[in-house]
């Protein structure tokens, strides 16, 4: 029986949780919001998605993500984002 993403995230408890939006299942969305209801702001989360337009930013914050990356990520932006500076 495999563990949803969001129960390996509390169990391991990183700082940082990049969080690709189309999962199988339980979308990327669903995920940011069950660890935001059970951890709160613990954990920065981010959301990596191939989804970049104005629409897409709001729905990923309105879930509980901190940042929102586009695919491909350029690296500069990706150390940024991982240094909290969104």
């Amino acid at each position: 029986m495999s563990t949803t993403p969001h129960r390996q995230a509390i169990a391991f408890r990183p700082e940082v949780a990049i969080v690709d939006i189309g999962l199988p299942d339980m979308d990327g969305y669903e995920v940011a919001r069950r660890l935001r209801a059970e951890v709160g702001s613990e954990i920065y989360l981010v959301a990596l998605t191939g989804y970049g337009q104005p629409e897409d930013r709001r729905r990923a914050m309105e879930s509980g993500f901190d940042a929102h990356l586009v695919k491909p990520i350029e690296p500069d932006r990706f150390l940024h984002v991982l240094k909290r500076g969104d």
